[in-house]
């Protein structure tokens, strides 16, 4: 009797884009007050090494051949490297900053500054949003969280903006405190999130937006593997989210581990310090 071989599903090939990103070097980060569970200024800082792996994640968009452009850091705003968090550029539009805390007050009109001067088309938020921490773009939709620091009334502010609908997700755990420390954009129809971060009715939205997406453990989530960047075939993310890693392969992905530990002491990782600037379409 003759046997059938069992074929594996063949792995799709993903396709990457290069991207324009938007970096802030890292040259006054500290952790000298808290606004998260990760910060704990009683824990020595190495500055050297966060510098050297800031670098490194640069040098890895550079090997990608992906476009990176810098904001001058403030003296006095250690957090400042995170520019994923100083706005939202989407089709040459930018939606400024509004931070919650004091302690980043300033860094939404600096970022905002950069792109005035740039010629971006720019809107200064009247809602606490906290750029691309809580508004990520994916596809036709911005998926937009809420729950710790994005105002909701911003949600409404950025569909009338952006003119795309907006797809708004509850956070409920303070250690994902930010939409891009529980969730990452894949590529424009694909993405991986942690479900535990997410109130139940936003679990049923991600569920039904996106039924096939790449589902990662706590485990994953804890050393920030969704805080990550693809450019639609390579992900930059955590070396430590070695689950996650395996699920990527599987569905086709290259995943490139990058060491940012000493920034992790803040809260952030690939995704916080990397700010995309989306080209309006011609």
């Amino acid at each position: 009797m003759t046997q059938l071989a069992i074929e594996k599903p063949r792995r799709l090939q993903r396709v990457a884009r290069t991207r324009r990103y938007l970096m802030c070097p890292p040259t006054h980060f500290d952790v000298v007050y808290s606004i998260n569970p990760w910060m704990e200024p009683d824990k020595p800082v190495d500055g050297a090494l966060a510098q050297l792996q800031w670098e490194g994640l640069l040098r890895a968009f550079h090997g990608l051949g992906h476009q990176v452009e810098f904001i001058k850091p403030l003296p006095g705003y250690p957090d400042m490297v995170f520019a994923a968090n100083g706005a939202t550029v989407i089709e040459g539009k930018v939606l400024s900053a509004r931070f919650r805390h004091p302690e980043r007050a300033a860094e939404g009109p600096a970022y905002l500054e950069w792109f005035r001067s740039r010629g971006y088309e720019t809107r200064d938020a009247v809602f606490v949003n906290e750029g691309e921490g809580d508004y990520l773009h994916a596809g036709r939709y911005l998926l937009a969280g809420t729950g710790f620091r994005t105002d909701i009334r911003s949600h409404r502010e950025a569909e009338r903006f952006f003119g795309m609908p907006v797809a708004g997700l509850r956070l409920v755990d303070p250690r994902f405190y930010h939409l891009d420390t529980a969730l990452a954009v894949l590529d424009d129809d694909q993405i991986m999130y942690y479900p535990g971060a997410f109130a139940k009715e936003s679990q049923g939205v991600l569920r039904v937006l996106y039924p096939d997406a790449v589902i990662a453990t706590e485990a994953d989530a804890e050393v920030f593997g969704l805080n990550a960047v693809s450019d639609g075939r390579h992900v930059l993310m955590p070396p430590a989210a070695t689950h996650l890693m395996d699920e990527l392969r599987e569905r086709g992905y290259e995943p490139i581990g990058v060491e940012l530990s000493e920034l992790l002491k803040s809260g952030g990782s690939a995704k916080c310090c990397t700010l995309e600037l989306r080209a309006a379409r011609r």
